[in-house]
């Protein structure tokens, strides 16, 4: 075998939407998934072995090929990615794969587990764990050996390579995970796999491990940081998980020996039914990072409120798989006390439908109260089904949470606000003294209000499922909203953290200026457009970095990274230096721009160009608010533009006053202004299209009113002329501006916080300014011919 493994760690399978279509075609025809087997094990410990005896022996009609490192360049050694091709490529044809490396660290099997979750088939880990003295005598005999890893170099590769090795966790992404830890363990799981016909399955779960302890449940696949090997015990509530998702375990009781669970795959199966699942105790992680991405929250608006069930659910697998697209961290907990919950049941079974990954969405019995002392799961987020009054009492979850979390939440909350309405939600930082916060480790708890069609409360919906359904939705996307923007908070801290420890040892850290401009732009530093993950995997940070390593663009987020180099842009006219260090939240306008065929189907992209992109933007800051977006790879910001870009500047404003046309035919009372953010909080150049009546719910704070009130803001025909005239635009560092009491943008009158600010705006009949009046810098129903140069 390769002794290293073989292969960069940041190899990306290759992409292919159209191999991703066939693999579920030739799935639903053979009525079963195909499988890839990673095989873990040190040189000598049999894998070639292993690999060869199940192509060879299969007896029930599975086609299987084996792909081998050390043979794949031509009958030479060659390197990861030539194994991803070929195992994409033997996918494609239908056949199950089993992977010949040694994949001794979690690094080296990601990518295979990714391949595996892109193309939808089931990705297991066959860990070899035969005794080093074993590996070592064989590798050491051995003669002819296809990578030429014999004799005495051979042992000192496997015990180099013993050091780094890391066990294979359910966490990972594998469905499953079997340890054989002799020879008999091995000649099981060969006849196992030899006898799996082409429309079996084997159950999911950790199989054969030595130790008898409890073992990891298959969540959040996408911590990979840590070592996460250690394990809580744990009692009470348990998992239910989708039978048919990769990343499920279903352990069997453990007065089973587990030399019964090698069978007949499909006797195993029918033994596994939902009460056994039921019992299965949640086991996770003891590590601060899986419960700061962890979301646990109660069914809305089901219980006093009264909404149906079924719609319920529908709207609650729905907006949980939209947000998830997002993001390829985060994890998603519905909670509800009994085993025989109705909502649970339905959840589960449409989530399971939908193919939801439930590594990241899963439902859990038991006390959202108690999910980490009784349950031994970690949230530290956890959402509370509150009234509107956001006040203590009543009963169910918003009187369990209030009585749990002490008098210290019910302060804390009304620092954050007095009442809630329907469809919307409000995050509170929950204070440390609370008891909640020393016992559960919950941080923040976010109040959730959903529709009412509870006739015997105020303000009931009649049974207006049209109108609940919608408020139904708004509540689960302003609650995960909420929650990604308390992700994106700690995921900062963390990043800050290690990045002072890298100093004190000499190094420099890769979020130094991060961690300075960590105020700016309030909810869009810690939020990003839905078409793509916020927080990149450490590899997928490390692709970028690497790719756009001629920009000196370093999105890297992790402490071992190479340090970030900001780009320098050219001394403005203000005397200041525009340098960004972009994080990798903030990549998600430049990936849409550089690649917008892979988001072709989204309903936000509104026109795609050659040389620009205009799409809505998620969290509009008024009634209409769209971007256009350059898809010019350097420029990043308004500071890189040059006297050369000044006709992509042009159709970029006349794309956006055709917007702002269309947008005036449908509503002649709106007035629209176009311009740039001085210092914008995501990466790749894009001109803001805003309507100037600045009604929207995602308009929360200063920084959100003054980035876009004051001279922050960029109006395209100022910088169009100053370039054209200067050869750059004026563009302001200093973001003090954003922290500029709040003001009318019409009267200039002040006001001390945006809730009478916009009841203010909302009937302030005052002129604009005049110098906002000169130049066609306001778009209106009269101004529909304006020259847009």
């Amino acid at each position: 075998m390769n002794p290293d493994g073989g292969g960069s760690s940041s190899s990306q399978p290759p992409p292919s939407a159209s191999l991703g279509a066939d693999a579920e075609v030739k799935e639903e025809e053979r009525g079963g998934k195909q499988v890839v087997v990673v095989l873990v094990g040190p040189p000598g410990s049999g894998k070639s072995t292993f690999a060869d005896a199940v192509v060879a022996g299969s007896t029930a009609g599975r086609p299987w090929v084996r792909v081998c490192q050390d043979t794949i360049g031509n009958g030479k050694a060659g390197t990861k990615i030539q194994c991803l091709k070929a195992t994409s490529d033997a996918l494609k044809e239908g056949k199950s794969v089993l992977i010949d490396r040694c994949n001794l660290e979690r690094e080296q099997r990601a990518d295979f587990v990714k391949l595996g979750s892109t193309l939808h088939v089931d990705v297991h880990a066959v860990a070899l764990d035969l005794p080093a003295k074993v590996c070592i005598s064989r590798a050491v005999s051995r003669k002819g050996h296809e990578g030429n890893l014999q004799g005495g170099k051979a042992a000192l590769v496997v015990n180099r390579m013993l050091q780094k090795k890391q066990s294979p966790l359910l966490t990972e992404g594998f469905s499953r995970i079997m340890s054989c830890n002799d020879d008999g363990d091995i000649k099981k799981a060969v006849d196992l796999y030899n006898a799996l016909g082409p429309s079996d399955s084997l159950p999911s779960g950790m199989f054969g491990q030595k130790s008898k302890g409890p073992v990891q449940v298959g969540i959040m696949k996408f911590l990979k940081k840590g070592d996460t090997s250690s394990v809580e015990k744990s009692s009470g509530p348990k998992i239910t998980l989708s039978e048919s998702k990769p990343g499920q375990q279903n352990p069997l009781p453990k007065h089973e020996k587990v030399e019964d669970s090698i069978t007949c795959p499909m006797e195993v199966e029918k033994g596994l039914n939902d009460k056994n699942e039921n019992e299965e105790h949640a086991k996770e992680s003891d590590s601060d990072d899986v419960g700061s991405c962890t979301l646990a929250f109660p069914s809305i608006s089901t219980a006093d409120f009264q909404f149906d069930l079924d719609r319920a659910s529908d709207i609650i697998v729905d907006t949980a798989a939209d947000f998830l697209q997002k993001f390829d961290n985060i994890r998603l907990v519905l909670v509800d006390l009994s085993e025989k919950s109705r909502i649970l049941s339905l959840v589960k079974e449409k989530a399971s439908k939908k193919s939801i990954d439930c590594s990241m969405f899963f439902t859990f019995v038991g006390d959202i109260t108690q999910l980490h002392t009784k349950g031994g799961l970690r949230c530290s987020v956890i959402a509370n089904a509150a009234n509107w009054r956001l006040k203590p009492g009543g009963g169910g979850v918003n009187a369990a949470i209030f009585n749990a979390a002490g008098e210290s939440l019910h302060h804390a909350t009304k620092k954050c606000a007095d009442a809630l309405r329907p469809g919307t939600s409000v995050v509170v930082p929950l204070p440390s003294i609370s008891p909640l916060h020393q016992r559960e480790g919950v941080t923040h708890v976010i109040h959730v209000l959903g529709p009412n069609m509870n006739p015997m409360r105020p303000d009931y919906l009649k049974n207006d499922y049209i109108k609940g359904s919608k408020i139904l939705r708004e509540a689960y996307n302003s609650l995960f909203e909420n929650f990604a923007s308390i992700v994106q908070g700690h995921m900062g801290k963390q990043n800050g953290k290690s990045g002072a420890e890298m100093s004190t040892s000499g190094g420099t850290s890769p979020n130094d200026t991060k961690m300075k401009r960590e105020d700016s732009h309030g909810s869009e530093r810690r939020k990003k457009h839905k078409l793509l993950p916020p927080i990149m995997t450490a590899k997928q940070q490390h692709e970028c970095t690497k790719a756009n390593m001629p920009n000196y663009h370093d999105k890297s987020m992790t402490s071992s990274a190479a340090p970030n180099q900001a780009r320098e842009g050219d001394i403005k006219k203000s005397g200041v230096i525009a340098s960004k260090t972009w994080g990798s939240w903030a990549q998600a306008l430049y990936e849409l721009a550089m690649h917008p065929e892979k988001y072709k189907n989204t309903d936000s992209i509104l026109e795609t160009s050659d040389e620009f992109i205009v799409l809505k933007d998620l969290y509009p800051k008024a009634k209409k608010h769209v971007l256009v977006i350059s898809r010019t790879d350097g420029l990043d910001s308004l500071a890189d533009v040059k006297k050369e870009h000044l006709p992509l500047l042009r159709r970029m404003h006349s794309a956006g006053v055709k917007w702002a046309q269309k947008f005036l035919e449908e509503d002649g009372s709106l007035v629209f202004r176009l311009g740039y953010h001085s210092v914008p909080s995501m990466r790749q150049l894009h001109l803001h299209i805003i309507s100037q009546d600045f009604d929207s719910t995602s308009l929360k704070n200063k920084k959100h009113w003054n980035s876009f009130t004051t001279p922050f803001f960029r109006d395209s025909v100022d910088a169009i002329e100053e370039i054209e005239q200067h050869g750059s635009a004026t563009v302001s560092n200093d973001e003090k501006v954003l922290a500029m009491e709040l003001r009318c943008h019409r009267c200039r009158s002040a006001h001390p916080n945006i809730t009478k600010l916009k009841a203010h705006i909302a009937n302030c009949k005052s002129s604009f300014p005049s110098h906002l009046l000169q130049k066609n810098r306001l778009m209106s129903s009269s101004t529909m011919h304006m020259d847009c140069t």
